[in-house]
């Protein structure tokens, strides 16, 4: 009787396991189209989800120096990330890659860094609607803030991020 009730459990835990798998598939890739505004979620080649984005003031173009005001096209990693007073979560991105580095270094000019996947700032002059309409980052990607909290909790430190142009 006891092995029974032992297999019954080992049974129920495999399902439950299973079942939480199939909710929430991983992502293995997090895609930005800067040309859409668009950021998709996505694992094993299918879109999952798509969030509309706010990029740098400077919209066309790579970023190719500090303070340029561009957000970054390439390949990247999301490798770390934090709470912030001002940005709610935030989610840093790779930026520099090596090929952005042999650019800036050629140019003689800084690359520039701390490129973010961040909310939105809690401003009591301007609702947070305002910020979801225009391009305001210094280069950063930006979301609603319930987006960025959905993301945080579906996006692990070391996934794959392509900024498009």
């Amino acid at each position: 009787m006891r092995w029974l009730f032992i297999l019954l459990c080992l049974s129920l835990t495999a399902n439950a396991q299973a079942t939480a798998t199939l909710e929430s598939p991983s992502i293995d890739k997090v895609l930005v189209v800067k040309s859409e505004r668009r950021l998709h979620l996505i694992s094993h080649g299918e879109t999952l989800k798509s969030y509309r984005v706010s990029l740098g003031k400077q919209v066309k173009g790579a970023k190719r120096r500090e303070g340029d005001r561009r957000t970054p096209e390439g390949i990247y990693w999301i490798d770390w990330r934090k709470t912030s007073d001002k940005y709610q979560l935030s989610m840093h991105i790779s930026y520099p890659n090596a090929r952005d580095q042999a650019y800036a270094r050629e140019q003689g000019v800084p690359p520039g860094g701390m490129i973010m996947i961040h909310g939105t700032p809690l401003d009591e002059e301007y609702p947070e609607w305002f910020f979801h309409t225009l391009d305001w980052t210094e280069g950063c990607i930006a979301l609603k803030n319930d987006d960025m909290r959905e993301i945080w909790k579906l996006v692990k430190d070391g996934t794959l991020i392509e900024i498009r142009p």
